[in-house]
């Protein structure tokens, strides 16, 4: 166990990247990182990272912002729920601890969205707190060493490498340990053609020595797939258009997006002005003139795949429905957080 964690250490010091949230003990720095890599790749998450701290530089700040402009700064980097809960926890800590980031591990898990592996990080990589942290990385990384074909996602495998990873923990430098594994994982042990041949574990490994690289880890649960059908109306009124945030519990909570028609197939133009829905959102209006259609848009989520079409639209005058929306300049449509579908939609405008 320590001759392992000895080899990924100095490993590590050799083939460590330069990044901007590593070798420092900020807390507030160390969590905002590990929200957005949570489901970002470094080089995306880069640029987002930057913004997010050169404007949101500390809890305080973070916490006296209002969400729509979080969100704003989020935009793109998907998992809307991750900038909800940074907003949350940031007037948590504001509240109940003073404005100063918690330092015990218990106390940090109670922030929203934080879990047992955000946690762990945070107090190991800003405190040097004896907590062992499993990422996807780690998890491919003690999976192939030690040749562990338990299943990741099962509750026995999640308790397995638990107990692994704590048995593999430098307890005298945690943060420097978990900081190497997790790299390691990333930039040597590659979930496709790692190079094992440059591997300095490649001795003790398990998984090399019975050619079961390729096959581990495990997963035994298949994510199932939903798939849905958005006809978005871009409807134009002089020079604004309409917009409503998204309240729902549903992908994209408090995102702004056009009126929106969901159905179970995208709609032809007669099928569209046949719709209850758009009969009702244009009811009493003189002129209702779609004007285009764009190209159906395939766009993948983590469990869901959203088909989708733009449909713009001109009108005469206004209607009572129409009220529930807010009107937006063209102009101004950037100062509003939406969807990567809505932003790609607008790029092209």
């Amino acid at each position: 166990m320590q001759l392992f964690s000895k080899t990924i250490i100095n490993w590590y010091k050799h083939n460590k990247r330069e990044l901007p949230w590593r070798d420092v003990n900020n807390p507030y720095l160390i969590w905002i990182s590990e929200i957005i890599l949570q489901q970002t790749r470094v080089n995306q998450g880069m640029s987002y990272y930057l913004r997010f701290v050169a404007r949101f530089p500390s809890v305080n700040k973070l916490a006296q912002s209002e969400q729509d402009e979080v969100l704003k700064y989020w935009q793109g980097l998907g998992y809307y729920s991750r900038a909800r809960n940074l907003h949350k926890a940031a007037q948590q800590i504001m509240g109940e601890f003073n404005g100063v980031f918690p330092t015990e591990y218990s106390d940090v898990l109670k922030l929203a969205g934080v879990g047992v592996y955000t946690a762990a990080a945070i107090c190991s990589f800003a405190y040097n707190q004896p907590y062992s942290v499993v990422d996807g990385n780690v998890y491919r990384v003690l999976s192939r060493f030690f040749g562990i074909a338990t299943p990741i996602d099962s509750g026995v495998g999640v308790k397995e490498f638990a107990r692994l990873a704590e048995n593999v923990l430098d307890v005298l430098q945690p943060g420097l340990h978990n900081q190497a594994l997790m790299e390691f994982g990333a930039l040597q042990c590659v979930p496709v053609s790692p190079q094992c041949s440059l591997c300095p574990l490649i001795s003790n490994c398990r998984a090399y020595e019975l050619n079961l690289i390729s096959s581990l880890p495990v997963k035994k649960q298949k994510v199932k797939v939903k798939e849905r059908f958005f006809n978005y109306l871009f409807v134009e009124f002089e020079d604004k258009i309409f917009l409503k945030k998204r309240n729902e519990p549903d992908i994209w909570q408090n995102l702004y997006e056009f009126p929106l028609i969901e159905a179970d197939q995208l709609l032809t133009v007669s099928e569209l002005m046949g719709n209850e829905k758009f009969a009702a959102l244009f009811s009493g209006i003189e002129n209702v003139d779609i004007v285009g259609v764009s190209s159906p848009v395939k766009h993948v989520l983590t469990h869901r795949v959203i088909y989708t079409e733009f449909i713009t639209i001109r009108i005469s005058n206004k209607n009572k429905p129409l009220e529930s929306y807010i009107q937006v300049p063209v102009a101004e449509i950037d100062k509003y957080a939406v969807s990567r579908l809505i932003e790609q939609f607008l790029e092209k405008l």
